[in-house]
C-alpha cells in the first residue's frame, strides 16, 4: 500500500512538493490545493508528471462543504464547489474527491434528528448525482467520509447509496474509525474491518488511518487517537488494504504536528514490516 498524509517540509512547485512528499517517506499525497486550484492546465500537467516521476498517487482532492444544507445559498456554494473539486481531481488523475454527504445542522458534519431519516437519504442521492453528472469524470471518482451521525454510517448504507445513485464516478471511501460508535463495533474491530472490505472492497478508492479508544467514564466514550494508541487492528487493516490493492493509498490525518505525523508514520510502518507488507 501506499501511505501518506500532510507535508510540513516547505515547496514552492510541482517539483518541489514531489521531492517534499518523498523526503517525507510518502509515496501517497493529499492534492496540493494552493499549486493547481487557480492555476492553468498547464500547473496541473506539471504536477501530474512531478507525481508520476516520483512514483506518488495524488489520493484525495478535498471537497468538505454541506450539499444538502437547508440554507439555499450555501448548499448551492457547496454544489459548486464539489463539481469545482472534483474536475481538478480529474484533472491531476487523483484518485478520488472526498466530501461529506452533509448534514441538516448548520455545519457539514453536525448531529442532526433528521440526518439519518428517508428524506435526507433522497437529497444526498440528489445532490452525489448533481456533481458527478456536471463533471462525468472518467480518471477519478467522487466519495463520501462514512459518518456516526450523517450518511453514511455504515458498508450496509454505503452500498445504498451505490446501489440507488448508479453513476460510474461514484465510489467508496473508508476511515473505519469514523464508524466505529459502538461497543460491539470497538470489542470486534478486525471483523468490522472485514465487513467494510467485504461490503465495499471494489469500490474502495483510498483510506484513512486513524485509531480510536474506549474511555472508563459513563456513559460511552469513544474517542479518536494517533495510530498506535488505540485498539483498532491495524494487522487486520494494512493486510485488507494489501489484498484488496498494494497500491491503495492510506492517509494520516487530524494530527496536530509533525513529529505527531512522524511517530503515527512509524507505528504504521513497523506493524507493515511485521506483517511482510511494503510501505
Amino acid at each position: 500500500m501506499r501511505l501518506g498524509g500532510p507535508i510540513f517540509k516547505p515547496y514552492d512547485d510541482a517539483e518541489s512538493w514531489a521531492h517534499a512528499v518523498r523526503t517525507s517517506g510518502y509515496r501517497a499525497a493529499y492534492c496540493p490545493l494552493e499549486l493547481v486550484e487557480n492555476g492553468s492546465p498547464s500547473e496541473c500537467l506539471k504536477l501530474v508528471d512531478a507525481a508520476k516521476k516520483l512514483d506518488i498517487v495524488i489520493a484525495e482532492v478535498p471537497a468538505w462543504s454541506n450539499p444538502i444544507s437547508r440554507d439555499e445559498r450555501v448548499r448551492r456554494k457547496a454544489i459548486e464547489l464539489c463539481q469545482r473539486r472534483l474536475e481538478l481531481a480529474e484533472r491531476v488523475g487523483a484518485n478520488c474527491c472526498i466530501n461529506l454527504a452533509g448534514s441538516n445542522g448548520e455545519s457539514k458534519s453536525e448531529p442532526h434528528p433528521e440526518n439519518l431519516n428517508s428524506d435526507t437519504f433522497d437529497r444526498i442521492v440528489e445532490s452525489v448525482r448533481e456533481i458527478i453528472d456536471a463533471v462525468k469524470p472518467k480518471r477519478t471518482s467522487y466519495v463520501l467520509e462514512m459518518s456516526p451521525w450523517v450518511h453514511p454510517t455504515s458498508p450496509n448504507s454505503y452500498l445504498r447509496f451505490i446501489n440507488k445513485i448508479k453513476r460510474e464516478g461514484f465510489a467508496a471511501h473508508l476511515d473505519p474509525v469514523n464508524v466505529v460508535s459502538t461497543i460491539h463495533r470497538f470489542y470486534y474491530n478486525a471483523a468490522f474491518l472485514e465487513e467494510c472490505f467485504t461490503t465495499l472492497g471494489p469500490y474502495v478508492r483510498s483510506c484513512h488511518a486513524k485509531d480510536i479508544i474506549l474511555r472508563k467514564k459513563l456513559t460511552v466514550q469513544l474517542n479518536e487517537v494517533r495510530p498506535g494508541l488505540g485498539k483498532l487492528d491495524y494487522s487486520k487493516y494494512l493486510r485488507l488494504i494489501e489484498h484488496l490493492d498494494p497500491d491503495m493509498p492510506l492517509m494520516l490525518e487530524h494530527l496536530k504536528t509533525e513529529k505527531e505525523y512522524t511517530k503515527a508514520a512509524d507505528y504504521i510502518r513497523m506493524v507493515a514490516k511485521g506483517i511482510g507488507i511494503a510501505i
